[in-house]
């Protein structure tokens, strides 16, 4: 089944789909799960000014940046991370449930500024709990990690850890944003799985901040 989240990018709503067969608990139906977020300004770090450096801090061209290809969770889980683009207004997540999206309108790992976004389905009638139901069990102070195709990598602190109703999600919030300082953003399903309302009825949301610079 589908869920879809909302996302800016260069200006307008887009609708951003987790897929053909995640956020579904044990049930073979397949229907939509609408989840949406405001549009903001800009989809792209490279639309948006970058922020004058601090002393100190190393010039824009010694900055390492990467597409994450890996991410590592609390406890050794890890999974492979695919570029995820956006056809026809939606999000083409991975459809295999052991695998997770980074949204390519987002920054990339090690940008200086935008967040992160990584998305995933929570589980699957036909294959089980997702590699993102162990979302379900992160806590603030957790560190999560992404690793790039050289060997590169970026440590995040996870700040906090929400589960918000779909609804509110369209009316709020902060997790596309891409103008902003770095966070890590990681999405999937929850709350309660309501057959006749089209799925879950929330999103959860982890937000992290990075520990320092990516290697």
């Amino acid at each position: 089944m589908r869920g879809s989240l909302r996302t800016p990018a260069a200006g307008v709503a887009l609708v951003v789909t987790l897929g053909l067969a995640g956020c579904e608990a044990g049930s073979t139906a397949s229907s939509p799960v609408p989840a949406a977020v405001p549009a903001g300004p800009s989809s792209s770090p490279a639309d948006a000014p970058a922020p004058p450096a601090s002393v100190g801090s190393p010039a824009a061209s010694n900055r390492v940046t990467f597409v994450p290809v890996r991410v590592d969770l609390p406890g050794g889980a890890s999974a492979p991370v695919q570029p995820a683009a956006t056809r026809d207004g939606e999000l083409q997540v991975p459809e295999e449930v052991q695998h997770v999206g980074w949204w390519d309108g987002s920054a990339r790992a090690g940008d200086p500024f935008g967040n992160t976004v990584v998305a995933g389905h929570v589980d699957s009638a036909t294959e089980g709990l997702g590699f993102f139901a162990r979302l379900l069990s992160v806590h603030e102070g957790d560190t999560v990690t992404l690793r790039g195709p050289d060997g590169h990598h970026l440590a995040y602190t996870v700040r906090s850890v929400k589960t918000i109703k779909k609804d509110a999600l369209a009316t709020g919030s902060a997790a596309f944003d891409q103008t902003g300082d770095p966070h890590l953003v990681l999405i999937t399903c929850g709350g309660q799985y309501r057959r006749g309302a089209g799925g879950y009825d929330s999103n959860v949301v982890v937000t992290a901040t990075p520990k320092g610079l990516a290697r």
